[in-house]
C-alpha cells in the first residue's frame, strides 16, 4: 500500500493541511485540463518490468516498485531484450523513469518471492517492505524488512521476527509499522491479519486488532491525528464481532470504533458492506478516508467510497462495476486503478466492450466521473488480468508525477503501445490532440444560411472542447464550446448566416483543448441556392521545394517539409495553377495557408514574407546555387508562426495575382530572422493552399 510520507515537522504533530495532502507543495499545475483534473493523460517514457508490479511508494523524487518480476528494461524494448536483473524490486527516478543505483533483491528459499507492500517513514529515510520473501540482499528477513534509503541497505537493527504468512499492506506512523496480511502470528504471538511493530527495532507491539483466522487483511492506515487506525481487507469479523471488510479501531489498543455491517443484499447503504466485497486499498489524508473495493458475484460493490474523518460517516459511494485495486488523492481528485466496465448505476457509461482502467472523481462527490481517461490493457494470460494495481505521486524538478503499476503490457490510450508493469503521467502541459475528432458532419441549406451538425469529439483529459468551424479553409468567428466524454458525445450545431447565393462552400470542424491541441473532421460541401454573387476557389500547390544556403548544390524538391530562415538561409518556393475569374466576377481576395509541422523546433516568432518569383525554377532541379530571382515588394506576411502543427495564413495582394489568372503563379517564402520555421510540403496531406475569392465588381 502506498502512503505519501509526511513532512517531518507535521508528522511530529500528527497534523497535515489539505493542501499538503491533496497536492504537493511547490509544484506547478498542468495547463489545458478541465478542472479539477491536474494530471494529463499523456503517458511518459518509463522503464518496464517483466512481471507484475503490486505496490509503489516514493521518497524525495525516487519511486520504489515492488512485485513479482525478475528484470527491468528500457521503454520501447520488447520483452526479453535489454534487460537488467531486478528481483521483485526496482527504484526509479520519478522525473526520468529510469532506474537509480539502488539494487535490492528479495528472495525466498522455495516458491516464488514477491513484494506486496511498500511504505516510507515520515522522515523519508526508511523504506519498509512486506510480502512473501525470506531474505533481502542475502540478509534473512521473514516477510517484512526495513531498508535505509540513503545507503540502499537492509537495516540490521530492525527485525520483526517470523511473520507466519504473506504481508499485503504496510503503513508507518507514530513510531509504529502497521502490518496487514494473511498471517495469524507475528514473532510467535497471535496477531490475526493485523499487527503493529516498533518502527525502529521491529519489536512486536501490544496493539492488537484480530480479524479471525480466515480470509485476509489487505490495507491499513493511521488517521492524521494519530488517534485511529483504518483497516481494510476481506475479513468478516473483528475483535470477536461481525465486521465486513472495513473498520476503524483505536490507535492505542486496537479496540473497534466503527465496523461496517456484513449484509447479503446489494443495496449499498452507508455503514453496510456486502459479504462478497473486499477492500483492496486505502488512502487516508486530512481530507478523508478513501477505499478501493473488489467484489464477486451479482450485485457486488466494486467501486470506491469516501468517509469523513471525525465521525467516520460515509460521504459517498461509487458503485461502478470492475474491481478497484488502488486509490490516491491528488489536488482534490481521487484517482483510481480498476477494470471498470459498467458505471450505469452512477449515470455514467454503460457496459463496455473494453474496460477503462484508470478513473478520476472529486474527493467531494462520486458524480460525475472527471475527464481523466488514460488506459492500459488487462495484462497477459497467466495473470488475473486486472490491469493496474498500484498508484503513487512523487515530485521532482518542480513537477508532480503520477506513477501506475500493475500487470498490464500495453498503453491502450496511446495506440496500444507496448509498455509492461509501469507507466507514469505528469502535471505538465497537455500535448496530445483529442482522442476522437468531430464526425458525422452534415451541412444543409436552411432559412438563414447553412446549418452544420456534427457529433462532438472527446479528449482523455479535457471534457470541454472548443469547436472551430472552417469555411473554405478560413475559421469563422463563432467558436462553440461543448462538453463530451467517450460515452456521451452530444450533437453540435451551428448556422452560418454569412453565405452567398449560388455558391459552393466546404466546411470542416476542428475540436481543440485549451492548449490548442486539435483534431479535425472530414470536410463536407454544400451549394447554396440562387444566383452566385461570390465564389471561392481553393488551389493546392502544384510544385514546392526549399533551398539551403549551407548546401548550395542540393535539391529538396521531394522533402515533406519546407524550411525558411534569414541567416544561414533557407528559402522555399511554391507554385499554384490559378483559375480564370468566373464570368462577370473579379478577384476580391487571396489567402495563402501553410501549416507548421509537429517537429519540436518547427515554430518561430519571426515573420515570414511572401514574395513574387520572377525567375524560372523546377521542383526537381532547384538549388540554392540556381535559385530563381524574386520580384520587388511583398505580397503578404505570415505573422510569427509559433505554434506546432497549426495553420497560418497570409492575405495576399490581389492586384499582383489578378494579372496571372488562368496561368501558373510562383511565390517564395523568405525571412529576415535567424530562427528557422518548418512547414508541411505538398508531399503530405497538409500541403500549402491558395484560397481565391471572386465576386461581382
Amino acid at each position: 500500500m502506498f502512503r505519501r510520507k509526511r513532512p517531518a515537522a507535521l508528522a511530529a504533530a500528527f497534523a497535515m493541511t489539505a493542501a499538503a495532502l491533496t497536492g504537493l507543495a511547490g509544484s506547478g499545475a498542468a495547463t489545458a485540463l478541465t478542472p479539477p483534473v491536474a494530471m494529463t493523460a499523456d503517458d511518459l517514457p518509463t522503464w518496464q518490468t517483466n512481471g507484475v508490479v503490486w505496490t509503489l511508494a516514493e521518497s524525495n523524487g525516487t519511486v520504489f516498485a515492488g512485485g513479482t518480476f525478475s528484470a527491468v528494461r528500457p521503454p520501447g524494448s520488447p520483452a526479453g531484450s535489454n534487460e537488467q536483473q531486478a528481483l521483485n524490486f526496482v527504484a526509479l527516478d520519478a522525473a526520468t523513469g529510469e532506474p537509480t543505483g539502488c539494487k535490492l533483491n528479495f528472495t525466498i528459499g522455495s516458491g516464488t518471492a514477491t513484494v506486496r507492500a511498500l511504505a516510507v517513514s515520515p522522515d523519508g529515510s526508511t523504506l519498509y517492505a512486506g510480502g512473501d520473501f525470506g531474505a533481502v540482499n542475502g540478509v534473512s528477513r521473514s516477510r517484512v524488512a526495513a531498508i535505509d534509503i540513503a545507503s540502499c541497505s537492509v537495516k540490521t537493527g530492525f527485525n520483526a521476527g517470523s511473520v507466519s504468512a504473506r504481508v499485503h499492506g504496510l503503513s508507518v506512523a507514530s513510531g509504529r509499522l502497521y502490518l496487514a496480511g494473511d498471517f495469524n502470528t507475528v514473532a510467535g504471538q497471535t496477531r490475526n491479519k493485523f499487527a503493529a511493530v516498533d518502527a525502529s527495532t521491529g519489536a512486536l507491539s501490544s496493539w492488537s486488532a484480530n480479524a479471525g483466522t480466515d480470509r485476509a487483511g489487505r490495507a491499513i492506515e493511521e488517521t492524521p491525528d494519530g488517534q485511529h487506525v483504518v483497516l481494510g481487507g476481506d475479513f468478516s469479523e473483528l475483535n470477536g464481532a461481525p465486521a465486513q471488510s472495513l473498520a476503524v479501531v483505536r490507535a492505542d489498543n486496537g479496540d473497534t470504533v466503527k465496523a461496517y455491517k456484513p449484509v447479503d443484499n446489494n443495496w449499498n447503504r452507508p455503514g453496510e458492506m456486502r459479504r462478497t466485497s473486499t477492500v483492496k486499498d486505502l488512502h487516508v489524508d486530512s481530507t478523508g478516508i478513501y477505499t478501493g473495493n473488489e467484489g464477486t458475484g451479482g450485485g457486488v460493490f466494486d467501486g470506491r467510497l469516501a468517509m469523513n474523518l471525525g465521525d467516520f460517516s460515509e460521504r459517498w459511494r461509487d458503485t461502478c462495476l470492475g474491481a478497484t485495486q488502488a486509490v490516491i488523492a491528488y489536488k482534490e481528485v481521487l484517482y483510481s486503478s480498476s477494470h471498470a466496465h459498467n458505471c450505469a448505476s452512477e449515470g455514467q457509461f454503460s457496459e463496455l466492450n473494453e474496460r477503462q482502467h484508470l478513473l478520476g472523481e472529486s474527493i467531494n462527490t462520486d458524480r460525475p466521473l472527471l475527464s481523466w481517461f488514460p488506459d492500459t490493457d488487462d495484462g497477459p494470460s497467466g495473470t488475473e488480468q486486472i490491469g493496474p494495481r498500484a498508484m503513487a505521486v512523487s515530485s521532482k524538478d518542480g513537477k508532480d508525477f503520477m506513477w501506475v503499476g500493475g500487470e498490464f503490457t500495453r498503453i491502450a490510450s496511446n495506440g496500444n503501445k507496448l509498455q509492461q508493469g509501469l507507466v507514469r503521467f505528469a502535471n505538465t502541459p497537455d500535448t496530445r490532440a483529442p482522442a476522437a475528432a468531430p464526425d458525422e458532419v452534415t451541412a444543409a441549406n436552411v432559412t438563414g444560411g447553412v446549418q452544420l451538425k456534427w457529433r462532438t469529439g472527446w479528449d482523455r483529459d479535457d471534457s470541454r472542447l472548443t469547436y472551430t468551424i472552417y469555411r473554405n479553409g478560413t475559421a469563422l468567428a463563432d467558436k462553440p464550446t461543448l462538453d463530451s466524454k467517450f460515452w456521451t458525445r452530444p450533437q453540435g450545431s451551428f448556422t452560418d448566416g454569412s453565405t452567398q447565393p449560388g455558391t459552393t462552400y466546404t466546411y470542416q470542424i476542428a475540436a481543440s483543448d485549451p492548449e490548442g491541441n486539435t483534431a479535425r473532421s472530414e470536410t463536407v460541401s454544400v451549394t447554396t441556392p440562387g444566383t452566385p454573387t461570390e465564389t471561392t476557389i481553393e488551389r493546392t500547390a502544384t510544385a514546392d521545394a526549399y533551398v539551403n544556403g549551407a548546401a548550395t548544390g542540393d535539391n529538396y524538391g521531394t522533402h515533406q517539409q519546407l524550411f525558411v530562415r534569414g541567416s544561414s538561409p533557407y528559402l522555399s518556393y511554391l507554385r499554384f495553377s490559378l483559375p480564370q475569374a468566373p464570368s462577370g466576377m473579379v478577384l476580391k481576395s487571396a489567402k495563402l495557408t501553410v501549416r507548421t509541422t509537429s517537429d519540436a523546433t518547427a515554430g518561430t516568432p519571426d515573420d515570414i514574407s511572401v514574395q513574387p518569383v520572377t525567375g524560372s525554377w523546377e521542383e526537381a532541379a532547384v538549388t540554392y546555387a540556381n535559385r530563381p530571382a524574386l520580384g520587388s515588394g511583398t505580397l503578404g506576411t505570415v505573422a510569427g508562426p509559433t505554434e506546432l502543427n497549426t495553420d497560418y495564413a497570409a492575405d495576399l495582394s490581389t492586384s499582383s495575382l489578378s494579372g496571372a489568372l488562368g496561368g501558373d503563379y510562383d511565390v517564395a517564402l523568405t525571412s529576415a530572422g535567424s530562427d528557422a520555421v518548418r512547414f508541411w510540403s505538398r508531399e503530405t496531406s497538409n500541403d500549402p493552399k491558395l484560397t481565391l475569392t471572386f465576386g461581382t465588381p
